[in-house]
């Protein structure tokens, strides 16, 4: 996506809503609005024409149009969009923060889940850290995630949880603002280090702790007590 515009596809049943949304994206350099769509099932069509980068969902969403079995919420709109195009970032942005539509949400292949009330700067940056393969929740909803997971048993690979003397001190640094929720760039504004060094540097916690993602390494980040939740 280098020296491309990020391009969204806006789903939400309020009209208003989606042309708010609409005009906060378009003044922004980095990223342009696609398309909109008013339901679950007009996502799925429109993602399929447009193929955008990032599709912004909400999840519960009428669909008075839809035949018997048609109609489609954010949620199961989300998961067949996931197995079609895994590249295209998916970020849920409800009202909802109960733990169903939340785990639901990421389970169906969401990568950020953000609230309604969220500020315009967090939307945006979220935006921008799905687009590049990142993560964004909402603080609230962080705080359900890691909650969730530091009460899971047996969910890091074998080995893993006698890894962490292998880490560099930067990279114990590095792991725990991870664990917080914070994106590369963010991370490496508060280091000082380039977001170039920042991937490097994860790239290296994955190998040597024998994770496969970010979740992998919060929850192990929880497990060695350098996240608190």
């Amino acid at each position: 996506m280098s020296g491309e515009r990020i391009g969204v596809l806006v789903v939400d049943d309020h009209t208003l809503f989606r042309h708010g949304v609409r005009q906060m994206i378009e003044v922004e350099d980095d990223m342009h609005v696609l398309g909109e769509a008013a339901s679950g099932r007009q996502a799925l069509a429109q993602a399929r024409e447009l193929m955008p980068d990032v599709i912004l969902m909400d999840i519960q969403m009428p669909d008075p149009k839809a035949g018997p079995g048609q109609a489609l919420d954010g949620i199961e709109a989300a998961r067949i969009l996931h197995r079609e195009m895994p590249h295209v970032g998916i970020l849920f942005c409800t009202m909802y923060e109960d733990d169903e539509f939340v785990f639901a949400g990421l389970k169906a292949g969401g990568q950020g889940y953000i609230l309604k009330e969220s500020d315009p700067e967090t939307m945006l940056r979220a935006i921008r850290a799905v687009a590049h393969g990142e993560s964004l929740l909402s603080p609230t909803v962080a705080r359900k995630v890691l909650q969730q997971f530091a009460a899971l048993p047996g969910e890091l690979p074998p080995g893993a949880s006698s890894l962490c003397d292998d880490l560099t001190d930067r990279e114990v640094e590095v792991l725990s603002l991870v664990g917080e929720g914070l994106a590369n760039k963010e991370i490496a504004r508060q280091l000082g280090i380039s977001e170039k060094t920042v991937k490097n540097h994860v790239g290296n916690i994955f190998s040597k702790l024998h994770v496969c993602d970010r979740t992998q390494a919060v929850l192990y980040a929880i497990r060695q007590g350098l996240v608190k939740v």
